[in-house]
C-alpha cells in the first residue's frame, strides 16, 4: 500500500530480480502499486506521526492560500515516501513532476527542469542524495529564493542571467539522510523519518491490498503474511501476491493462514522473513565459522556472494532482527541465530552461556 524507491550514495547493488523480500520495485511492482497506492493522507496507513505532522503542514498553507514548505522523506525503501509525495500533490490540488538524483548530473538538467514548473506544482526529487554538486548548489537558491542562475557562455565572458521561478514545493526522498549536505538539510520546512511497520499495520495494508485485488482473505492469513514481510508495505504487497497465486492454483482460491504458511514456504520465506540468501549467510557463519568472528570477504565467498550484496542486501535485515552483529573483529552470530536455524551453539561461540564475549561479561 505505501512504497516508494530504493538508493544509495553511489551504484550500490540492487536487491536480486528475484528476490521475493527484497525491498527495490521492479517494473511489475511499480504497476501494481500504481493501482494500490493510497489517494489521500486518510487512507495512508501507519506512519502516524509524520501523517498527523505533515497533515497539519498542507492544511495549514492551503488556509494561507500559500504554497506547502518543502519536504524531506528519509527512511528505508518501501515505506512509503514516493506515496506521501504524490498524496501531498492531491492534498494540494496540484500536479506533480517526478524525477531522481541519478537523473540530474549537471546543473543545467536541473535548470530546465525549474524553469517548466507551473506555480505551486510539487516536484519529486527521488534519491536526493545522489544528486551531482552542481546541481545541489543551484537547488539551494531554487529552493531559497525561487531563483536560479543560468551561466551563459564559457570562461571570462560567462554572464549569470537570473531566472525567476513560480513558488514551488520540493519533495526529497532519500535511504541515507546522512548523506545530505547541512546547508540542503535546512532549506527544507518539514523533514520526516519513515520508520518500519508494526505488523498490526502491515495487516491492515494486506486487508486493503486484498480488497482491491478482489481476493478473499481471513484475519490469521493476514497475521501470517505481515509477520513475514519484515516491516515494509511493498514487500507485504507482494508476498500477497504470490500466496494469491498459490491459492488460485493449489487451493481454493481463500487464503488461510495454512495457505499462506504453505505458499511462502514454497518461495523459501520463513517465518522470520528470511530468505535463502539470508539463510545462506547465517549457516555459512554457524556450521563453517562456529559462529564467528569472521571477516566480510570470506564471508561472502562462503556463500559465493560479491561481498557488497552480503553487506547492503543481507546484512541489514539479519542486523535490525538481532541475528548478526557487526564488530571490530568480523561478523559475528547472536543466540537468537543459532536458535532460529535450530542448532545448538559451542561452548567457545560468542554469546553461548557461561562464556564471556561480544554479548556477555
Amino acid at each position: 500500500m505505501n512504497w516508494d524507491d530504493t538508493a544509495g550514495a553511489g551504484p550500490a547493488p540492487q536487491d536480486a530480480a528475484d528476490r521475493l523480500v527484497g525491498a527495490s520495485a521492479d517494473g511489475e511492482d511499480q504497476a501494481v502499486e500504481a493501482a494500490l497506492r493510497p489517494k489521500s493522507l486518510d487512507e495512508f496507513v501507519g506512519q502516524e506521526r509524520v501523517r498527523v505532522q505533515l497533515d497539519l503542514v498542507l492544511k495549514a498553507a492551503l488556509a494561507r492560500g500559500a504554497t506547502a514548505d518543502h519536504v524531506l522523506l528519509s527512511g528505508a525503501p518501501g515505506l512509503g515516501k514516493t506515496t506521501l509525495s504524490m498524496i501531498i500533490a492531491a492534498e494540494m490540488n496540484a500536479p506533480i513532476r517526478i524525477t531522481s538524483g541519478p537523473a540530474i548530473q549537471h546543473a543545467g538538467d536541473l535548470a530546465a527542469i525549474l524553469s517548466s514548473l507551473q506555480e505551486g506544482e510539487v516536484l519529486f526529487l527521488d534519491e536526493i542524495h545522489r544528486m551531482s554538486r552542481p546541481a545541489e548548489e543551484m537547488l539551494y537558491m531554487a529552493m531559497e529564493d525561487f531563483r536560479v542562475d543560468v551561466i551563459v557562455g564559457k570562461g571570462p565572458g560567462a554572464t549569470a542571467i537570473p531566472l525567476e521561478l513560480p513558488p514551488f514545493t520540493l519533495v526529497g526522498a532519500t535511504t541515507r539522510a546522512g548523506l545530505l549536505p547541512p546547508p540542503l538539510r535546512d532549506r527544507f520546512g518539514f523533514t520526516g523519518h519513515m520508520e518500519f511497520y508494526e505488523s498490526a499495520e502491515l495487516e491492515r495494508v494486506i486487508h486493503r491490498s486484498a480488497q482491491l485485488l478482489d481476493l478473499e482473505i481471513d484475519t490469521e492469513g493476514a497475521a501470517e503474511i505481515a509477520g513475514r514481510s519484515r516491516g515494509t508495505p511493498r514487500i507485504a504487497n507482494r508476498l500477497l501476491r504470490r500466496v494469491r497465486d498459490y491459492a488460485q492454483v493449489r487451493a481454493d482460491g481463500r487464503i488461510t493462514r495454512e495457505v499462506a504458511g504453505v505458499a511462502l514456504g514454497v518461495y523459501e520465506v520463513d517465518a522470520r522473513g528470511l530468505d535463502r540468501l539470508d539463510r545462506a549467510v547465517l549457516q555459512a557463519l554457524l556450521k563453517l565459522f562456529g559462529g564467528g568472528p569472521v571477516g566480510l570477504s570470506t564471508l561472502a565467498v562462503a556463500v559465493g556472494e560479491e561481498r557488497e550484496t552480503v553487506e547492503e542486501v543481507a546484512e541489514p535485515f539479519l542486523v535490525r532482527e538481532g541475528l548478526l552483529a557487526r564488530t571490530p573483529r568480523g561478523r559475528v552470530a547472536t543466540p537468537a541465530a543459532w536458535a532460529h536455524l535450530g542448532l545448538v551453539p559451542p561452548q567457545q561461540a560468542p554469546g553461548a552461556a557461561g562464556q564471556p564475549g561480544l554479548f556477555g561479561a
